[in-house]
């Protein structure tokens, strides 16, 4: 599936790798994650995509965020837009598939493949553009929790399917006593 000699880049919606690794109940070490693709080739660079909630005094992503940015991760960030629902719900709004397409798009001369962190079928037409351009692609989510949390168009389309709960002993970090850095869950936005 993986060639040493290959040029790698990672591209994670965070929101959606955050939704199904809690599906799967296990939290993901990051740091994990990174050295395992290491390994698998040549990482040439790991994309978190995630939108924030720039009002709030205190966001419960903003750890996680600055964590990786120190730490071999290319932030794709943009601010989650709130409004209130008509029930008088408060709700957030934070799609990143734009911003992460885009960047997938203009790296694709420099990599071998791409490892797309994500089950949104929305991406089948990128997956299906990178492809055309002679990249690899490898999706990870997952069809074990319920329901799947993987689009199927996507599963098929990717040339390589990985599922999430496989990699749990060799990225998941060992429960702990607080509350871990999360992912806030956002509504997909049109």
């Amino acid at each position: 599936m993986f060639y040493k000699d290959e040029r790698l880049a990672l591209f994670i919606d965070g929101s959606n790798l955050y939704a199904a690794a809690k599906a799967l109940e296990f939290d993901i070490d990051y740091k994990l994650l990174r050295a395992e693709f290491m390994r698998r080739g040549k990482l040439l660079r790991a994309f978190y995509c995630t939108a924030l909630l720039e009002n709030d005094d205190y966001s419960p992503i903003r750890p996680l965020v600055d964590w990786l940015n120190y730490n071999g991760f290319t932030m794709v960030t943009k601010p989650a837009k709130e409004y209130t629902d008509s029930h008088g719900r408060r709700k957030v709004k934070g799609n990143m598939d734009i911003e992460l397409a885009v960047n997938a798009m203009e790296l694709a001369p420099h990599v071998d493949h791409i490892v797309l962190f994500s089950g949104d079928g929305d991406f089948r037409p990128l997956v299906e553009s990178l492809q055309r351009q002679g990249v690899r692609v490898s999706v990870v989510s997952t069809i074990r929790s319920q329901p799947p949390m993987i689009s199927d168009d996507l599963r098929r389309q990717a040339d390589n399917f990985i599922e999430l709960e496989g990699l749990r002993d060799v990225i998941g970090r060992p429960p702990r006593e607080h509350a871990p850095e999360r992912e806030p869950e956002y509504e997909a936005q049109d």
